[in-house]
């Protein structure tokens, strides 16, 4: 099987798909921007061939190269990033070289979040009332439809960038004078909830879920975005049927094979309200926090899957496992190294954040886990309580 991996490189945790992808016997073929002497030794031995481009973003330059290797290797298997910069690229090379996985076609119902909607509601799962706003008379029509306070969200966009919060009038007012009115937006009823969790797992060739998990944000993405706060998710031991019930309902809905998805929720009371979905693994190195926390190697899991192979079940009991983040820039109360021994027996590992993700997120991020949800709490008031 040839498989061509786009950014083998970057990020650099997910430079252990192609050492997987490579010992179960793939020819795993590399394009990226970065010089060959950059990359990691690890990576060079799992790449048969690397192909440098001067930008990866130049398209007609990427299929050249991806011709380049159709023509040295064969017929291509697969063309793959995990990431959700290159989602479209990848799409577009998959369609020109008809090569299996999601093509541009399939990607309008992960790229729009009022077509996400649709098959929420598709897959009987709750959402909040919502409307595609183009023009400022929509803007207005959309208020007097579904009333303040709404979340206005860029269409088609990622996270919670260049997200407003209309609460009044005025709210109202200021996102009109800062949209670009070229940005198509969508408006949706703003949910009180402070809770938000995730269904996030892998399915087979066949679209069947060979991996599901659940975490929980201490804080959403919203209030990281706004105030800056220190980043802190963690994975949960256990997961609400119904929460797996919708979960379930909307991976079939959107029908995709042999990729990770991450869906958010709201969690209000006893129920969700779906938010989101995203076509690939949720973002830094939550990979890893799922390893954590269900004692597996989804590096591992997701290249027997390529394979065609059983997805290897793990043999431990799941924990928590926490995420945890601080910035430089911050005085907290606890120093790292007496954090690091009052925790030492569940300690795990400390990642240094990339530039792209640190400014959201926090400089250090910090994974621990625990079979205690007491215990779970401490650890992020204690990482997370500042000095005064």
């Amino acid at each position: 099987m040839n498989y061509i991996v786009i950014s083998p490189y970057y990020p650099q945790n997910f430079q252990q798909f192609t050492v997987e992808l490579a010992n179960q016997g793939m020819t795993v073929l590399g394009i990226g921007q970065e010089p060959y002497d950059q990359l990691d030794q690890p990576l060079k031995d799992a790449l048969t061939e690397y192909f440098r481009v001067e930008n990866l973003e130049n398209l007609d330059e990427v299929k050249k190269a991806v011709a380049f290797l159709f023509y040295k290797h064969g017929p291509i298997d697969r063309i793959e990033s995990q990431n959700e910069f290159w989602l479209e690229q990848d799409a577009v090379l998959r369609e020109q070289f008809n090569v299996f996985g999601a093509k541009p076609k399939d990607l309008k119902k992960t790229k729009y979040k009022s077509e996400m909607k649709k098959l929420f509601k598709k897959a009987g799962v709750p959402v909040v009332p919502g409307q595609v706003v183009k023009t400022l008379a929509g803007a207005d029509l959309a208020v007097k439809k579904i009333g303040l306070p709404l979340i206005a969200k860029p269409d088609n966009g990622v996270g919670a960038a260049a997200t407003f919060k209309l609460e009044n009038a005025e709210d109202v007012e200021r996102f009109k004078q800062e949209w670009d009115h070229e940005t198509v937006y969508f408006f949706e009823k703003f949910v009180q909830s402070g809770e938000i969790c995730t269904f996030d797992g892998l399915t087979d060739s066949q679209g069947n879920i060979v991996f599901s998990t659940t975490f929980d944000y201490a804080h959403t993405p919203l209030d990281l975005m706004l105030y800056k706060m220190d980043n802190s998710y963690y994975v949960l031991k256990d997961m609400d049927p119904k929460l797996r019930q919708y979960g379930e309902a909307i991976v079939k809905a959107f029908g995709m094979k042999e990729r990770f998805f991450h869906i958010e929720f709201f969690r209000e009371g006893n129920d969700y309200i779906a938010i989101e979905y995203n076509n690939r693994p949720a973002g830094g190195f939550t990979i890893d926090v799922y390893n954590y926390a269900h004692s597996i190697d989804l590096y591992k899991g997701y290249a027997a899957v390529v394979a065609g192979q059983p997805f290897p079940q793990a043999h431990m009991a799941p924990l928590f496992c926490l995420a945890t983040s601080r910035r430089s820039s911050s005085h907290y109360v606890y120093s790292e190294e007496e954090l690091l021994e009052k925790y030492r027996d569940n300690f795990k590992v400390k990642k240094t954040m990339p530039a792209a993700f640190a400014e959201l997120q926090g400089d250090y991020l910090y994974m621990l886990t625990t079979p205690s949800r007491e215990q779970l709490e401490e650890m992020i008031a204690d990482f997370g309580k500042k000095a005064d």
